[in-house]
């Protein structure tokens, strides 16, 4: 059998595969730090089953958490395949689902909301519609270039990512205040939200801001940022309409599978849950 080198070519020909795949900027750079990661430890050893699993073994014993291992373990079997040699890959570990998340993770409606008023109340216009651009139509941050002048006079935007198409709602409340926006900016075509260089507002950026923006408004960091947003929306969308296979849809998820960890409610609901069964005497 021919030995399985992990190198620094095989690692830039995976970039190129998940760039050619459509993967998004953020997962070509995660899955790209994994490879690196499991290469450094690798110190050498060439690639095979027993390999990967002493990996594994080896990030438990570090303290990862299962689901950040099984995130790496995504990663390297992702390169297993585009590498061909599918029988070095290996298990994830089986994590039972949670039946609630943690309060302290959760951003509440109450908490997004002084998070848009503090933003406006700074002169924050922009980040202040980012955040509710993100939260009303429930779109990823990378999503956010696809929001444009002229998606804003269609009343939606259509959205290309991971070689699927999905048409996303503009609600009108929204699209009003952005139409506003781009008419003091003087922004006449293209993307809505710009640097003062006329560039894009990197993912980074957006982040950094949030992060600024929740020490202003009194809101703990760890709820604060824009996947959160994303999962409020999925939260007051299935209050709403209680249709999971729809929301889905518009999440733009494959399987329903991912949009149910969304609505994982929080630990105070799911205590409250509990404590109208009544089974205590």
């Amino acid at each position: 059998m021919n030995e399985h080198r992990l190198t620094t070519a095989r690692i830039v020909a995976f970039r190129e595969y998940l760039i050619d795949q459509e993967r998004e900027s953020s997962t070509v750079e995660k899955y790209l730090h994994d490879i690196r990661e499991f290469h450094s430890w690798l110190n050498g050893r060439t690639v095979t089953k027993e390999t990967a699993s002493l990996w594994k073994e080896h990030l438990a014993k570090k303290g990862y958490a299962p689901a950040t291992i099984n995130g790496k373990i995504a990663a390297l079997s992702s390169f297993l395949e585009k590498a061909g040699w599918q029988e070095c890959k290996i298990r994830p570990l089986r994590i039972q689902h949670k039946a609630f998340r943690d309060s302290d993770r959760e951003l509440t409606k109450e908490e997004y909301e002084k998070l848009v008023t503090t933003a406006n109340d700074r002169g924050r216009e922009r980040l202040a519609l980012i955040l509710e651009t993100i939260c009303a139509t429930g779109i990823r941050v990378s999503e956010l270039r696809y929001i444009t002048v002229e998606a804003l006079d269609r009343g939606r935007a259509e959205i290309a990512m991971k070689g699927k198409i999905r048409t996303i709602m503009i609600p009108g409340k929204l699209r009003r205040k952005l139409m506003r926006y781009v008419k003091k900016k003087k922004i006449v075509s293209g993307e809505v939200f710009l640097t003062r260089n006329g560039k894009a507002v990197s993912r980074k950026q957006i982040w950094a801001e949030m992060k600024a923006l929740c020490k202003k408004a009194g809101i703990e960091a760890g709820k604060v940022f824009p996947h959160n947003l994303r999962h409020l929306f999925a939260r007051c969308f299935y209050q709403v309409c209680r249709d999971i296979a729809r929301l889905a849809d518009v999440l733009g998820h494959s399987s329903i599978d991912t949009t149910r960890i969304y609505l994982i409610s929080s630990g105070v609901e799911h205590e409250r849950t509990l404590e109208r069964l009544r089974l205590i005497t």
